[in-house]
């Protein structure tokens, strides 16, 4: 199959994405986790060990952690370490896990109570982060410190819905600044004035990956998170694109001279759509087919032939808000950033989608 001849070439030429500890590395090694949980094929374990090890030290620390920066990307690579010390049984992976909790006990917030996204962004809360970091924080709540947070984590999604959710479009803006003086900002709301498709996704993706980490047991909890998943699915499955089943760089922009069906937000709710319906968050009846129809479009418009393998197009490269006058969040910003092929944040979710898909068939 084209998928998977091409996922386990991209591995073999797999390169670290930067020199320091990064979230777009985190995206592949969490593509190999979710490979590893469908196929049990030891190679994916392998690549997460292999990337591990030489980073962190007997004591846990990450010798390459970016210290001081306060960045909430930092969090999504450690998302691995539970399954690291799980097969290994390593202290030194066990002691990492404290030691990246320990850095987001640090972690600067807004008035609030949510994260920052990062110290260079004050005051700032991005969709992207709530992927980054919550997942982590569940995850490690639920197995090591007593679910002694959960409430801090419940209580910094019912703010992104009650400050980012847009009732009418039925999407999430993609920032908000408390402080209300970004140049991005509306002075009245905060808001990022655009729904960007990837934002979208790394919020979905980090809703399901939260309920999947938590104790049932703390029903009330579960049931409301339950209730922000579904809502949010249903609001993007509308700007599905008719022709590819994918979803548009701009998401409510479709008609937009420039706009194009983005591959790695499409995977993303791909992902998240097919483990929703696997973990039965929403209806297996329902979504299913709809999962699989995303992630098979993916397949069928943007892993294209290239050479004696394929490659993966229409990757959004970076987009972001700020600082300053830079990346305003119009329409024409997002659309002017650069569409490449082959870049982790496309080829991650896409791995991490293929997983899934593997997982709910066996399921139906």
């Amino acid at each position: 199959m084209s998928e998977i001849k091409y996922i386990n070439d991209f591995l073999d030429n797999y390169h670290h994405y930067k020199d320091y500890w990064n979230y777009e590395d985190g995206c592949v090694l969490m593509g190999c986790q979710q490979l590893y949980f469908a196929t049990g094929e030891q190679k994916y374990l392998n690549f997460i060990l292999d990337y591990l090890d030489p980073l962190i030290e007997e004591d846990g620390t990450i010798t390459n952690f970016e210290f001081g920066k306060h960045n909430i990307d930092g969090f999504n690579a450690g998302k691995v370490l539970f399954l690291a010390y799980d097969e290994t049984k390593n202290e030194k992976y066990r002691k990492a896990l404290d030691f990246l909790a320990g850095q987001l006990r640090e972690q600067p917030r807004t008035n609030e109570g949510n994260f920052f996204h990062k110290a260079i962004y004050p005051y700032q809360v991005w969709l992207d982060g709530l992927y980054m970091a919550q997942p982590f924080y569940m995850e490690y709540e639920t197995r090591y410190n007593k679910k002694e947070n959960y409430n801090d984590i419940l209580a910094q999604f019912r703010n992104v819905r009650k400050y980012m959710y847009d009732p009418q479009k039925k999407l999430y803006y993609h920032g908000y600044d408390e402080a209300k003086v970004q140049p991005w900002a509306n002075k009245e709301t905060g808001l990022s004035p655009n729904f960007w498709l990837r934002s979208m996704g790394w919020y979905l993706m980090a809703l399901i990956d939260v309920i999947d980490n938590m104790s049932e047991e703390i029903y009330e909890q579960y049931r409301e998170y339950g209730d922000l998943f579904r809502e949010a699915i249903d609001g993007i499955l509308q700007y599905r694109d008719k022709k590819t089943g994918l979803f548009y760089q701009v998401i409510d922009h479709a008609g937009t001279e420039g706009n194009y069906t983005e591959t790695s937000g499409s995977a993303m709710v791909a992902y998240a759509v097919m483990k929703g319906a696997r973990l039965e968050v929403i209806s297996r009846e329902k979504y299913a087919g709809i999962g699989m129809d995303i992630f098979n479009g993916l397949v069928r418009e943007k892993l294209v032939p290239k050479g004696d393998g394929f490659e993966l197009k229409d990757i959004c490269w970076v987009a972001g808000l700020g600082p300053g006058e830079k990346r305003d969040g119009s329409v024409e910003y997002y659309l002017s950033e650069k569409i490449v092929s082959d870049d982790s944040k496309g080829v991650g979710p896409f791995m991490m989608a293929y997983a899934q898909k593997l997982m709910l068939e066996k399921c139906l």
